[in-house]
């Protein structure tokens, strides 16, 4: 019987905000060692997806380490050093012990620390630096929302992007990418990968693969898989516009083994189309009382108001006040919000069902938003915030697992709103986060929701309509405003791009 091959398991996930104030610490991370990542089996994460592939080849997986964080301000770099310092170890033990045939990886590709611009290209840097590990197979799995480098490109043999926003696709693409591992190992033949940057940049809204721009270029990278069989994969990356370093934005890595021309031209086909299609990623928005008034006017429900610039996906702090101002300006009943508050929490704690306290509502984390709402609040209910997800293939799931906790949470009513308090930002992915509250978002007449388009896999289902509005915040969908200092020049929208 041959040996089992060994592959090294390691993941880094966090989508940093280079544009709000806050640090991200080391008390923001999930941090898995060891046999922690292997208890991933079955939570519909992109480390079960790998995990599944590694079951199915009969792979020896040697675990490392996981740190996970959600979307928000620069990571403080002492946290990829202790990363970097945890995976190295692990590396070196694996390598000690019997040696390695393959590397795994699960990225998000958007990290950005206090002294790195990119760490993802940092930790691949190191790998191939390792004695051992020159030519030991790399691959793994980034989001779609990455902002790829060409350090990433150099030394990995094969990074897999996910396929669609929403992200319902994050398991399927790490399974595709080990898959990909396992047929490098059978065929003894290692791609290599190139990637392009684009001089576009879209804001998250402009993203969605359901619509134009995104769909035509998937489209295209399917073609370009089809027409060159030595192209093993070729990723769109929408790219994260909310990080300030060079390559930002969208850009296009293509793994092959074939001819590196034949590779180029590919590229240099799916840079055409993004230059071309560049006003389509810029999607226009609605003025916030004008959607209002419409959904008032309009029958049934529910109605989604979708608020990209409080998007918690994106980095934002969750609490802006824009839409529950809005449903209280207009007097909309049966309605709800979820704000991310916990000092509005601690003030009602201890309170009976029908208490009515003073409370100051979100408002606090980020100075370009709207400040608290000074409100007359009546108890719902109480509870530790934890849910069971509803949807395994969201893209809460492929990065956090079947479970969330949204930390202390209360639900208080005022007017006709119905608002969602909780201790923790909660990505609005997930239906169970409403109902796990008593919430029932299908009776509702209208629903605010932070996000710009991962909502959909949840929402779309239940939505009468969708209003993606206006409103100021730090995901802000005019990223043309945004004080960007080390971007490469010459980016549509930016300055020095070419103009709307």
């Amino acid at each position: 019987m041959s040996q089992r091959r060994r592959i090294l398991l390691g993941a880094l996930f966090h989508e940093t905000h280079s544009f709000v104030d806050e640090i991200t610490g080391l008390a923001d991370f999930t941090i898995r060692q060891g046999e922690e990542l292997l208890r991933r089996r079955g939570d519909g994460s992109t480390v079960d997806g790998f995990l599944e592939v590694a079951a199915a080849e009969g792979w020896e997986v040697v675990p490392t380490v996981d740190y996970t964080a959600l979307p928000a301000g620069t990571v403080d770099h002492a946290i990829f050093q202790g990363f970097l310092r945890d995976f190295a170890v692990g590396l070196a033990a694996a390598l000690a012990s019997g040696g390695l045939d393959g590397i795994w990886l699960a990225l998000h590709g958007a990290m950005v620390t206090t002294e790195s611009p990119d760490p993802e290209g940092a930790l691949l840097a190191h790998i191939r630096s390792v004695p051992g590990c020159e030519r030991l197979p790399v691959f793994g799995v980034f989001d779609l929302h990455a902002n790829f480098t060409a350090a990433m490109a150099e030394h990995a043999n094969a990074l897999v992007a996910y396929r669609e926003n929403p992200h319902t696709d994050a398991r399927e693409s790490a399974v595709r990418s080990a898959r990909l591992l396992a047929r490098a190992l059978k065929e003894g033949e290692l791609p290599r990968m190139l990637s392009c940057n684009a001089p576009v940049m879209w804001p998250p809204t402009g993203t969605g693969t359901a619509d134009r721009p995104m769909q035509d270029l998937e489209a295209l990278a399917r073609r370009i898989e089809q027409e060159n069989p030595a192209i093993w994969v070729a990723n769109v990356i929408g790219g994260y516009s909310f990080s300030d370093v060079p390559e930002a934005g969208v850009a296009f890595a293509l793994a092959f083994t074939g001819p590196e021309a034949a590779a180029r031209e590919a590229l240099d086909r799916l840079v055409l189309i993004a230059t071309e299609l560049r006003e389509l990623g810029l999607p226009a928005e609605w003025d916030i009382d004008q959607a209002v008034t419409e959904i008032l006017r309009s029958p049934g429900g529910p109605y989604i108001v979708v608020e990209p610039a409080d998007n918690i996906g994106g980095g934002a702090p969750g609490d802006s006040t824009s839409v529950l101002r809005a449903f209280l300006r207009h007097g909309v009943e049966n309605c709800a919000v979820a704000i991310a508050d916990p000092a509005a929490v601690a003030a009602m704690s201890g309170a009976q069902p029908g208490e009515v306290r003073s409370l100051s509502i979100g408002g606090k984390g980020s100075a370009i938003a709207e400040g608290p709402v000074e409100i007359e609040a009546a108890f719902v209910s109480a509870s530790d915030g934890a849910f069971a997800l509803e949807d395994l293939n969201s893209h809460l799931a492929a990065s956090q697992g079947s479970r969330f906790s949204m930390g202390p949470s209360v639900v208080v009513q005022a007017g006709g709103v119905t608002i969602l308090l909780s201790s923790r930002k909660t990505p609005p992915f997930d239906l169970g986060q409403l109902r796990s509250q008593g919430i029932e978002p299908e009776t509702l007449k209208a629903i605010g929701v932070k996000a710009a388009v991962a909502h959909r896999r949840a929402y779309d289902n239940i939505a009468k309509g969708s209003f993606t509005v206006a409103t100021p915040g730090p995901c802000t969908s005019r990223i043309e405003t945004l004080p960007f200092k080390r971007l490469r020049p010459s980016v549509f929208p930016i300055a020095g791009g070419t103009s709307r």
